[in-house]
C-alpha cells in the first residue's frame, strides 16, 4: 500500500505543468533522435545532457532535468522503429530486429500496420516494465546482481540458440553467417592480451573494431537500398499506402494477432534488461528469436509478420526501463544511456545505489512516475505522427533512395566522426547485396556482431576464474539450466535436418 501511495504522490508531481511539458519536448525530441539514422538514444541524451543545467536553474532541482532525459530515453525507444519500417535503415541497434519484419511490411504497402504494431507493442512492453520495475525493485536488484560472468554468457548462448533459424531452412548457411559475424567481432586489440587481432592490411582503422552501427547501416541501409533498385528494374516495388482513419482502425483491430509477440518481448526484455552490460539490443534480437521459434508458422517471419514487429518493439522499450533499475538501486548502468543517465544524477549531487530510494523518495517516485507519463505520451505522439512517417513512403523511389543514401552516410558519420566508418558502412552495404544474391542470410551476422563483444569477455573470464574447466557453465545453480537449454536450442534444427533426410529416403524408395 505505502508503494501504492508514494506512486500516485510520485505521478502527481510528474503532471505539473513544468514537468509534464519537459516530457511532451523530450519525447518528441527522442522520437526524431531515435528515427535519425546513427544518433539514437546514447548519443541524444548525451548530446541534450548539458541543457539539463539550464532546466535545473529554473526548476531547482534533479527531478525535472531527469524526468527530461528520462523521457528522451522513451521516445527514442519508439522512434527506432520508425525509419527502420519506412526506410529500412535501423534508427538504433535496438530497433535492428524490427526491420526484419518492419521492412516487407512497408514493401507490401502495410507499412501503417507495422508502425501501429510497434507503436502498441512499445506501450505495452513500457507498461509492463513499470509495473514490474514498480513492485519488485529490490528483488530484481538482487536477482540481477546474482548473475556473473558465466551466467551472463549461457545467456548469450541461449540468444545465440534462439537465432539459429534465423536464417531459414538452410542451416549450413545461417551458422556460416553466425561464424562470419563472430570473426568480425574480434577483429581490433584483444581484450586480455592486448594484441591487435585481424586488423586487415594493417589500416589503422580497424584498431577499435567493426562497429556495429557501421555494419547495421550498411547492410539495411545502403544494401536494403540497392537490393530494391535492383528489384524494381522488373516492375514497382513497393505498394500505395493507405492513410485514412479506416486503415488506421483496421490496423489496430489486426495488433490483436501480435499478442504472443508483445507478451515475450515485455518479459523477456525486462529480464535481460535488468542485467548489467546487457541491455535492450540483446533483448530485442532475444525477444525475435524466441517468438519465431514458438510461433506456429515460423516461415512468415521476415516476411511481414506483425508478430516480428511486436516482439522487438515491447522488448527494447520494456529493456529501456529494466536498464534503469540496477542503475538506481545498485549504481550500476544496465546499457550505454542509462550510463549517461547516471554521469547526470552524479553531477546532480545524487548518489544511485541501495540507499537511493530511502534517502530521496521526492527524487525517485516523481520520476517511477515520469515513466508512466512519458510512456502514455510516447504512443500518443507516435500514432498521431504515423501519417507524417507514411508520407515518406508515398515518395518515388528514385527520391526515396538518395535519401536513404544521404541519411546513410550522414548517420554514419554523425555516430563516430569518422570517414573509415563511413567508406566500410558503403562497403559492407555492397558486400550485404551480394551475400543476398547467393541467398546468404545476413541477419545472423548482424545479430552475432551485437552478440559476440559481449559473449567473448565474459566466456573469457569465466573460464579465468574455473582455471580453463568448462563445467563452470554446467554446475552453477542459474548457469547450469540455462546452457542445457541453450544446447538443446541449438541441436533442434539440425534433429530436424537428420529427421528429414531419414524420412526423406523412404519416401524415394
Amino acid at each position: 500500500m505505502d508503494i501504492i501511495v508514494a506512486l500516485f504522490n510520485g505521478i502527481l508531481i510528474a503532471l505539473e505543468p513544468i514537468n509534464l511539458g519537459l516530457a511532451v519536448i523530450g519525447v518528441i525530441v527522442g522520437l526524431f533522435v531515435g528515427a535519425m539514422p546513427g544518433l539514437g538514444s546514447v548519443n541524444g541524451v548525451a548530446i541534450l545532457l548539458p541543457f539539463t543545467f539550464v532546466i535545473q536553474s529554473f526548476t531547482g532541482g534533479a527531478t525535472s532535468p531527469m524526468i527530461f532525459l528520462a523521457a528522451i530515453y522513451y521516445g527514442a525507444m519508439y522512434g527506432g522503429a520508425i525509419s527502420s519500417i519506412t526506410l529500412g535503415i535501423p534508427g538504433a541497434s535496438t530497433a535492428v530486429a524490427t526491420t526484419f519484419d518492419g521492412r516487407p511490411l512497408a514493401m507490401k504497402g502495410m507499412a501503417h500496420i507495422a508502425l501501429v504494431a510497434a507503436a502498441l507493442a512499445s506501450f505495452i512492453g513500457g507498461t509492463v516494465s513499470n509495473v514490474l520495475f514498480t513492485a519488485f525493485a529490490p528483488l530484481l536488484a538482487s536477482v540481477a546482481l546474482s548473475f556473473g560472468n558465466p551466467e551472463i554468457f549461457a545467456l548469450m548462448l541461449l540468444a545465440f540458440a534462439t537465432f539459429v533459424g534465423l536464417g531459414g531452412d538452410d542451416i549450413p548457411k545461417t551458422i556460416f553467417s553466425i561464424c562470419f559475424g563472430l570473426v568480425l567481432a574480434t577483429v581490433g586489440f584483444d581484450i586480455v592480451s592486448g594484441e591487435p587481432r585481424l586488423i586487415f592490411f594493417d589500416i589503422t582503422g580497424f584498431t577499435h573494431g567493426i562497429r556495429f552501427l557501421v555494419l547495421a547501416i550498411g547492410v539495411y541501409g545502403i544494401g536494403e537500398m540497392i537490393w530494391t533498385i535492383n528489384t524494381s528494374r522488373y516492375g514497382n516495388s513497393m505498394s500505395k499506402v493507405d492513410v485514412s482513419w479506416k486503415s488506421m482502425v483496421d490496423a489496430m483491430k489486426s495488433f490483436r494477432e501480435a499478442w504472443r509477440g508483445t507478451l515475450i518481448g515485455s518479459l523477456l526484455g525486462f529480464f535481460v534488461g535488468i542485467l548489467p552490460a546487457a541491455g535492450a539490443t540483446p533483448g530485442s534480437l532475444m525477444s525475435y528469436g524466441v517468438t519465431k521459434m514458438l510461433s506456429k508458422n515460423p516461415k512468415e517471419y521476415g516476411e511481414g509478420a506483425i508478430d516480428g514487429v511486436a516482439a522487438p518493439e515491447a522488448a527494447n522499450n520494456s529493456a529501456s526501463t529494466g536498464a534503469m533499475l540496477p542503475m538506481m538501486t545498485l549504481g550500476i548502468p544496465g546499457s550505454p544511456t542509462t550510463a549517461v543517465l547516471l554521469a547526470g544524477m552524479v553531477i546532480w549531487g545524487l548518489q544511485p545505489g541501495p540507499l537511493l530510494f530511502s534517502d530521496q523518495p521526492e527524487f525517485v517516485w516523481p520520476l517511477i512516475g515520469s515513466f508512466y507519463i512519458s510512456n502514455l505520451v510516447a504512443v500518443l505522439v507516435n500514432l498521431a505522427f504515423i501519417p507524417v512517417f507514411l508520407w515518406m513512403l508515398r515518395m518515388p523511389f528514385t527520391i526515396l533512395a538518395p535519401l536513404i543514401f544521404v541519411l546513410s552516410l550522414v548517420g554514419t558519420y554523425a555516430a563516430y566522426l569518422d570517414m573509415f566508418d563511413v567508406w566500410l558502412m558503403v562497403i559492407v552495404g555492397v558486400g550485404a547485396f551480394f551475400l543476398r544474391i547467393l541467398d546468404y542470410p545476413v541477419a545472423p551476422a548482424v545479430l552475432a556482431i551485437v552478440l559476440g563483444p559481449i559473449a567473448e569477455p565474459k566466456l573469457r573470464q569465466s573460464l579465468l576464474l574455473s582455471d580453463g574447466d568448462f563445467s563452470i557453465f554446467f554446475t552453477r545453480p542459474i548457469a547450469g539450466p540455462i546452457t542445457v537449454i541453450a544446447i538443446i536450442l541449438i541441436l533442434l534444427p539440425l534433429l530436424k535436418v537428420i529427421r528429414d533426410k531419414i524420412k526423406g529416403k523412404p519416401q524415394e524408395a
